[in-house]
């Protein structure tokens, strides 16, 4: 497959996140308030809501706490918007910020000062989108399923995934971003479980940096990742 992180990238930026942050649940709760206001609160009728709980379950938030968020969504005076920003880190990196944010100057300044602070410039709407695709992206850990490497590829592109990746530890499932739901819904159907489970934008090309120019790059990463409007950081550094 080509265009995308490997799992291992993702996993440990996802644990390393968490440890930092501590907001995950927070920010999940933010995007699902934002599904609730767009299209109601019943998954049924609501996709946007029904790909935000997939996202919610894949990172080990408990029912009760998606439930009670969905709830408190349905009568909540809350209003956030989906922001994005674009820049260069270290050397050139291409880098795509996604927000959630009741404020947008605050937001801006927030997103500026950490790219000034580590370095790195934030540029104008386009100036790095062309270098990204946007992708579903679905992944399960091979030792809580049963289904063999050629069973799980059948069940993928049956279900109408676009791509199909295996390595030691997971079964990686690229779908088009407009039948993500589809394809998801259809693996779900047959009790998988998702370490990974969200539309994402997957580079085209990667830039390689060396040890203290990744250092430098990861920096910004965590300043952009510490704030709390900030939903998803996405970038094509070569890790």
């Amino acid at each position: 497959m080509s265009g995308h992180s490997k799992w291992h990238n993702i996993q440990a930026k996802k644990g390393k996140a968490d440890a930092v942050r501590g907001k995950v649940f927070t920010k999940l709760g933010r995007e699902l308030l934002m599904a609730v206001k767009e299209g109601g609160p019943d998954p049924a009728g609501n996709s946007k809501l029904k790909n935000v709980i997939a996202k919610c379950k894949a990172a080990n938030m408990p029912n009760d706490t998606i439930n009670n968020s969905i709830k408190k969504a349905s009568g909540s005076t809350e209003n956030y918007e989906e922001v994005t920003y674009e820049g260069y880190g270290t050397n050139g990196v291409a880098v795509i910020v996604s927000a959630a944010t009741d404020n947008r100057n605050r937001t801006a300044a927030d997103v500026r000062h950490a790219f000034d602070k580590s370095g790195g410039n934030l540029g104008t709407t386009g100036c790095v989108s062309y270098l990204f695709n946007k992708k579903g992206l679905i992944v399960i850990d091979r030792t809580t399923t049963e289904l063999d490497e050629d069973s799980m590829m059948m069940l993928a592109l049956d279900a109408g995934a676009e791509d199909f990746e295996a390595s030691e530890e997971v079964f990686e499932i690229t779908t088009d971003p407009s039948n993500f739901s589809e394809v998801r819904e259809k693996l779900e159907e047959q009790n998988l479980e998702f370490l990974e489970a969200d539309v994402k934008l997957i580079p085209t090309t990667y830039v390689e940096l060396d040890e203290a120019q990744g250092e430098k790059m990861q920096r910004l990463i965590d300043r952009l990742e510490e704030l709390d409007d900030v939903v998803e950081v996405y970038h094509n550094w070569a890790e």
